[in-house]
């Protein structure tokens, strides 16, 4: 018998980061805790903004003097939640085709400068439009997620891939439990701290400016940090013949064709629809918490105050931080990301159809489950969203990963645009029906959650779910 054929020889070319990367992974064994840590550190940085206005978003638009009645303020906090998800909806393809061809590092760290800029800017807002325009502009000029998960898997041996993107989807997930904690305590400084601040400061003028300029201030860090980020795609003219770590066990040149159509990979595109109800589901959640925890109780709610949603989202934060340190990579060796996916969405749903018959509880006797169940649903949220990126990422080269996330989250932002507007809807006429027959209030609310959550939990499944090859 013959010698079996010698594996292709690897070539890496002179100058190119990505060859540099690929030979960095070559010669180290151990996870790569630096490039994980900036993955991280921009990511939450990215996140912070997105959900951090929803404490105090009922009472920014009782402020802003649009809403006619008090019943009326989620029709229209429905669409300043949702003005920053269109503007990422739109923008989100082009900035993945620019990360495929300039680099990870120029778009991620321009993307951390927008939320500099806007948030701040969102924060001076006096008028709903001013508002809606900030918001519509930090979403568009924000294109991080679809380089960062991209940038996450090709640091990382194909063994690691799993953590690299349950990074950033846990300092995502963190970014947006820990934004709304954020807002919740720096919003209307006066009114909380008025032994620190004054009526007539700025922060009096501009009761929601504090929370925007904290999460500026740690913005304006980590983009400086980005300095430092080193790049990953590779930039030489034989492409066809580029290096690359994918889902094999070793390094070895691809030789197949580097574009294929996004749309026609089915793979890619079942785990994006998927992806896509379940962020869907997960933006309206957060935002129908938000509106139900600080609505007044006759209306169905818990009349807690922005401070008071604060907390429950500081302790559901640290939770993730817990279960991504001691907990998930057992559970995602132990289950894979398709079976994960499958029973964190199963066992939400329990979760969220409790909500409800919580607002017939008080004092420990509520603090207890609310926390409880607020934990385990963000636990569960990230298990999902990591196993549904997990596939996406492996069912596409990296020539294409940056336009392949991009059109996910394109995608996804459409439907977490759909979400707020659409939950906003909904929360505002649950509110007039608290008598009614049929699912009173806001069980309605929940209960819709819960369909969402169901439709998402039956597109894991076949014929639907297409399982890249090396899930099989």
């Amino acid at each position: 018998m013959g010698e079996p054929p010698s594996p292709p020889a690897k070539v890496y070319y002179d100058g190119c980061p990505g060859c540099a990367m690929d030979s960095k992974k070559e010669s180290r064994k151990g996870v790569p805790y630096k490039e994980l840590l900036f993955v991280a550190i921009t990511t939450f940085a990215s996140a912070l903004p997105i959900t951090s206005l929803f404490p105090f978003l009922y009472f920014m638009i009782r402020d802003l003097h649009v809403a006619q009645r008090d019943e009326d303020i989620g029709f229209y906090a429905g669409f300043l939640g949702a003005s920053y998800m269109i503007g990422r909806g739109i923008a989100s393809v082009f900035w993945g085709i620019i990360a495929d061809r300039i680099g990870r590092k120029p778009v991620i760290a321009f993307s951390v400068f927008s939320v500099i800029v806007f948030n701040t800017l969102f924060g001076l807002s006096v008028k709903y439009w001013m508002a809606i325009a900030t918001r519509f502009l930090l979403g568009a000029l924000n294109g991080f997620l679809a380089p960062v998960k991209a940038y996450s898997i090709e640091v990382c041996r194909p063994e690691q891939q799993a953590l690299g993107i349950s990074i950033v989807s846990t300092a995502w997930g963190m970014g947006v439990i820990i934004g709304p904690a954020i807002g919740g305590y720096l919003a209307q400084p006066v009114k909380q701290y008025p032994h620190l601040f004054h009526e007539k400061s700025v922060f009096g003028r501009f009761p929601y400016l504090l929370p925007c300029l904290f999460i500026s201030f740690f913005a304006t860090l980590v983009f400086i940090s980005c300095a430092w980020l080193p790049e990953t795609l590779h930039k030489h003219k034989d492409l066809d013949r580029t290096v690359e770590m994918v889902e094999g066990s070793t390094v070895q040149e691809s030789t197949e064709p580097p574009k294929k159509s996004l749309l026609k990979n089915w793979p890619l595109m079942s785990s994006i629809i998927t992806y896509c109800v379940f962020s869907l589901h997960d933006t309206a959640y957060v935002e129908i918490f938000s509106l139900w925890t600080v609505s007044n109780r006759k209306y169905g709610g818990l009349s807690f105050s922005s401070k008071d949603v604060g907390q429950v989202l500081t302790v559901a934060g640290a939770s993730l931080l817990v279960y991504q340190l001691f907990a998930y990579r057992w559970v995602d060796k132990t289950f894979g990301p398709i079976q994960s996916t499958r029973i964190s969405s199963a066992l939400s749903i329990p979760i969220i159809a409790a909500y409800p018959f919580m607002t017939h509880l008080s004092g420990i006797r509520l603090g207890v489950p609310l926390y409880i169940a607020a934990m385990l649903k963000s636990v569960f949220a990230i298990t999902r969203v990591t196993g549904t990126s997990l596939l996406q990422n492996n069912a596409v080269p990296q020539e294409q990963r940056g336009a392949a996330n991009g059109v996910a989250t394109t995608a996804m932002s459409l439907s977490k645009a759909f979400a707020p507007a659409g939950a906003g809807i909904i929360f505002s006429w649950a509110q007039k029906r608290q008598h009614a027959a049929f699912f009173p209030g806001d069980q309605m609310v929940f209960l819709l959650l819960n369909l969402t959550e169901l439709i998402g939990l039956m597109l894991t499944f076949k014929p639907f779910l297409a399982v890249p090859q090396q899930y099989k």
